[in-house]
């Protein structure tokens, strides 16, 4: 359901990939929370005689991805914190996944060590005020029908200032970090809440009450989603 619910997430990768513009041909991509693998595919269109890698820590999107890419990238699972690779690629790109990963300080260090000297880095992930409105209603509805997710959030929705110093810190120069309104209006609301904002909420409730609970926060939010992307260009 995620892949056809997709299309915000696919535009946002469009400011990303445009970014991206001048990159050798036969450079090496490391594509980190890679779901199903659009972007990726995408990205392979920009090295016609380099490589991509790809990783997500979902078994499922892993292998959404690996059936759409086939062998033209290597694509495997593993979280974004445990990243080890056998060799330095040139460019690290991410669009829409970082704000799902818990440690921002070993986040950026991890991708660091990814990266040749002189590597690009080129994020897009929510940032400070993504989905206010859409939590507020996440946390009423859990105090009616899951006290146990009340407070409690999967994500890290992080500013542009600490995320500087995060980078400047992992040993990341030329850092430029910057919010942008995406305000979201998905074709299939129900859909795109249930996949994209509510899919860590729902897995920690029991299955009979994951329908009901994500039917009252999408009755609860009105469009446009109130969306805010943080996005983050730097250089090893």
């Amino acid at each position: 359901m995620y892949d056809q619910s997709s299309q915000p997430q696919q535009a946002w990768a469009s400011d990303v990939l445009a970014r991206l513009d001048g990159i050798a041909g036969d450079d090496t991509i490391l594509d980190v929370g890679c779901g199903t693998g659009r972007v990726t595919e995408l990205l392979l269109a920009l090295v016609p005689r380099g490589r991509v890698f790809a990783v997500d820590a979902s078994e499922d999107m892993v292998a959404l991805a690996r059936e759409r890419l086939g062998d033209r990238a290597k694509v495997w699972c593993q979280d974004a914190l445990d990243i080890e690779l056998d060799e330095r690629v040139d460019v690290v790109v991410s669009t829409a996944a970082l704000h799902w990963v818990p440690d921002h300080d070993r986040l950026w260090n991890r991708l660091a060590r990814s990266l040749r000297p002189g590597g690009v880095l080129e994020v897009q992930c929510g940032g400070q005020g993504n989905i206010d409105r859409v939590r507020r209603v996440i946390d009423a509805v859990a105090r009616d029908r899951a006290p146990e997710l009340v407070g409690w959030s999967p994500w890290v929705f992080a500013a542009p200032q600490e995320t500087e110093l995060r980078l400047r810190t992992a040993g990341f120069t030329a850092v430029q970090c910057w919010l942008q309104e995406r305000p979201t209006y998905p074709e299939d609301v129900a859909a795109f809440v249930s996949t994209s904002i509510l899919a860590a909420h729902l897995a920690r409730l029991p299955e009979e009450q994951r329908g009901p609970f994500a039917a009252a926060v999408v009755a609860g939010v009105d469009l446009p989603l109130d969306y805010v992307r943080l996005n983050i260009s730097a250089v090893r």
